[in-house]
Formats: structure tokens, C-alpha cells, sequence
């Protein structure tokens, strides 16, 4: 039994994988690509996000269970995340680099490793 809920699990994150385009993002209506983020006390998943310099995109966040922040100093970025509904942030990033971000609301013990990273690629 514990086999086949293996299998099925799998089976079923390829197909998600295949309808999102492989790498967990999808093309929104505009051509944007919309990256999903979840924040949970204390880490973002997923903590690094691609982006292709010059492509719009929109990171779709969602806390699960506090009133998280959403930081990104060098893109100036900052956003509240209301637990249970999506957050949307438009960005076309210009320039490659590393973008650190971070939950600017405290959350707990564990808030100071509640980080990730955008990194920008041509």
C-alpha cells in the first residue's frame, strides 16, 4: 500500500511539473512568469528563485499561518503577506545579481533565518 501512495504521489508532481513548465513556474496571460512562493515560520519555499533578466514576472506568495513580511531591499520591494491569501509582486529585474530577501515582520525564535534569494540570470 505504502508503494502505491509513493507512485501516485510521484506520478502526480511530474504532471504538475509538466503543466507548470517543468521548473515549478508558469506564463501568466501577459507572458510573465509567475513564480509561487510559500511563507511559513521560519523559511520560504522555495528559497531561491531564477529569474531572467529583461522577463516580467510575478512572485505569487502565500503565508501559511502568520502576517510575514516580504522583503527585497535592493529591488525595493517590501510587501505584507496576510495568512491564507495570495500576495501578487510585479517585477521586470534588470540587472543579474543576487537579491536577498527576507520576512521583515517578526515571527518568532526563528525569524532571522526566515530568508531566500532571487537570483537574476541573462
Amino acid at each position: 500500500m505504502r508503494a502505491l501512495i509513493l507512485i501516485f504521489a510521484a506520478t502526480a508532481s511530474v504532471l504538475l511539473l509538466s503543466a507548470m513548465g517543468g521548473d515549478g513556474t508558469e506564463t501568466d496571460a501577459n507572458g510573465a512568469v509567475v513564480v509561487k512562493i510559500v511563507a511559513q515560520r521560519f523559511h520560504y519555499t522555495p528559497g531561491e528563485v531564477v529569474l531572467k533578466r529583461g522577463q516580467p514576472a510575478v512572485l505569487e506568495i502565500t503565508s501559511l499561518d502568520f502576517l510575514h513580511g516580504f522583503k527585497v531591499p535592493d529591488l525595493g520591494i517590501r510587501v505584507d503577506l496576510p495568512p491564507g491569501k495570495v500576495t501578487r509582486v510585479a517585477l521586470k529585474p534588470e540587472k543579474t545579481g543576487n537579491y536577498d530577501f527576507l520576512c521583515d515582520n517578526f515571527c518568532g525564535s526563528g525569524h532571522e533565518e526566515m530568508n531566500g534569494r532571487i537570483v537574476v540570470v541573462d
